[in-house]
């Protein structure tokens, strides 16, 4: 297929300068989106055990709830039944004094309640650890604080980034249909470093291109669904309401008329089957309008949330009130609504899946992370064929020392942040460790990258991530020694231990290349910094 050079020459513009503009945001909403489809696991390993409460038998559910919502009156607001007994679920029933909010709020309490062996309730008051949150809010914002109209500014600006997300995919996919037959799985392996990087950069993109389309385009619409369903409701619905809501009651319920947890269940079971229920919301049940949403689980279908499909009842009437989150009873506008969020977010094949898009979202940041590097290095490339020697602009070396920092730093702020969050787990409250160390960490390496230049802190930030993230399962096998701390045996919970030995692995590697670069790579370039015993090689390009 040919296309006219002039063509490709916008082509390549559009697709090199989105890609700079965005790539560090969406290097750190990749990286996290990746940590983010084992948020359980995550929560499972840096939680510890003191705070859980016993489990009680399904039948003696309802006679917890009644007695909650009869001495404790926030609940009444919203609480959580759990009918799942993972190990980041700490109690049976759980609620918190202002409700569900997207902001993550470190001072937030919740309380959680049990039956003691005679029946008598049990309350305790903690607070919950919110490390796997921090990671999906940095996912959602790229950490960026700050709200507009109740929601994260970062969000509004990982929304452009995926705009611009999107034009670098449609762009470089043009840039690649010229040669696409021949090139599409060439890995030249020779002395041009450059060329071998730009051809994993290639195959990477082109191969896992269907996924980066559905996440650029599902992240430009979480980002501005509130613009899209007011466009949506002046232009088409106008008068007509987009989304139908329950039915007021004529007069608020009691709390005591509520319908036994059983038979909650067997109703669920009616109407899902397939599904096996996981958890149960109770909200405003001493309101005109309460409801229950159910959440529930199958590895057989595409599910709306991360991991479960939802199933909205009358928690007095037994009726349904909103079936269209559920696959089985979704119309095609909830079925495409359904897959939409599913393709988002992995919530569909189980472990399997979730492991695809844990690997899809890491070889993601390292799209972005290799672009920015190929693309300094192409500039070298084009000083040297201009005017036969290359001097590197202020504005590339902060970007080159940007890339570096910004990447590096956030990964290895979320592992200081697991790390130093387990060893200070005694403190009054985790969540200012984990928010506190992820920013020190990652500022600091960021200022550090634009102090020492790209290439040695790329070196120097590799050796300390490498560290950070060893800490991890060293942590763990020290908690056989060191009374405060703990392990989670669970298969999950040890899955993070050696997801972090190989991940750790990975990155020497990457150190390795790194400092044969630096000690040989052509002085010229950003990312070498030869001593005066090395010999740089400056006839042909290499890239990390």
């Amino acid at each position: 297929m040919k296309i006219r050079s002039d063509i490709l020459r916008v082509y390549q513009t559009l697709h090199t300068w989105v890609g700079i503009t965005a790539g560090t945001l969406l290097f750190i909403g990749f990286f996290a989106g990746a940590l983010t489809m084992f948020k359980q696991p995550l929560e499972r390993w840096v939680s510890p055990p003191t705070h859980r409460l016993a489990f009680v038998e399904t039948t003696q559910l309802n006679q917890l709830v009644m007695d909650v919502l009869a001495t404790q009156p926030a609940a009444r607001t919203e609480f959580s039944v759990h009918l799942a007994h993972h190990e980041n679920i700490t109690a049976p029933v759980t609620w918190s004094d202002g409700g569900r909010s997207r902001e993550l709020d470190l001072s937030a309490t919740q309380w959680q309640a049990t039956l003691n062996h005679d029946n008598t309730l049990i309350v305790e008051k903690i607070t919950p650890g919110l490390l796997a949150e921090l990671i999906d809010m940095l996912h959602r914002t790229a950490g960026i604080p700050g709200f507009i109209d109740g929601e994260y500014i970062g969000t509004y600006v990982m929304g452009v980034a995926a705009v611009l997300y999107f034009l670098a995919l449609v762009s470089g996919l043009i840039l690649l249909l010229p040669t696409l037959t021949k090139d599409f799985l060439a890995l030249r392996t020779g002395k041009n470093r450059k060329r071998f990087w730009l051809d994993v950069h290639n195959i990477i993109g082109i191969a896992s291109l269907p996924y980066h389309l559905v996440i650029s385009l599902t992240v430009i619409v979480f980002a501005f669904h509130d613009q899209f369903y007011g466009a949506l409701q002046q232009v088409v619905y106008r008068d007509t309401p987009m989304f139908s809501r329950p039915a007021a009651a004529p007069e608020t319920y009691e709390y005591q008329q509520l319908l036994p947890v059983t038979e909650l269940l067997a109703r669920i079971q009616q109407e899902a089957p397939e599904f096996t229920t996981e958890e149960l919301l109770f909200m405003g049940v001493d309101t005109k309008t309460p409801r229950v949403r159910a959440a529930l689980k199958s590895s057989r279908y595409i599910l709306q949330g991360p991991q479960t499909a939802y199933l909205i009842l009358n928690p007095y009437t037994g009726k349904i009130l909103d079936s269209s989150m559920l696959p089985t009873k979704a119309n095609s506008w909830g079925l495409t609504t359904t897959t939409f969020f599913a393709l988002h977010f992995g919530s569909y094949g189980g472990d399997l899946v979730r492991g695809v898009y844990f690997l899809l979202g890491l070889s993601g940041a390292f799209l972005f992370y290799s672009g920015n590097l190929l693309w300094i290095e192409s500039r070298r490339k084009k000083q040297r064929q201009q005017t036969g020697t290359v001097k590197q602009a202020l504005n590339t070396r902060i970007i080159a020392s940007l890339t570096v920092g910004i990447c590096l730093g956030s990964i290895l702020g979320v592992a200081a942040a697991m790390v130093a969050g387990k060893w200070l787990s005694a403190q009054p409250n985790q969540n200012d460790i984990y928010i506190g160390i992820y920013y020190l960490v990652f500022l600091v390496a960021i200022l550090w990258s634009l102090i020492r230049g790209a290439a040695k802190a790329a070196l120097e930030l590799l050796i300390v991530t490498i560290f950070a993230i060893f800490c991890i399962p060293l942590t763990s096998v020290a908690s056989f020694f060191i009374p405060s701390l703990w392990i989670n045996t669970s298969a999950a919970a040890l899955g993070v231990d050696i997801t972090a030995i190989m991940l750790a692995v990975l990155l020497i590697q990457a150190a390795r290349v790194t400092a044969r670069r630096i000690k040989t790579g052509p002085t010229d370039s950003l990312w070498s910094a030869p001593t005066k015993n090395s010999v740089p090689t400056s006839t042909h390009l290499e890239v990390m």
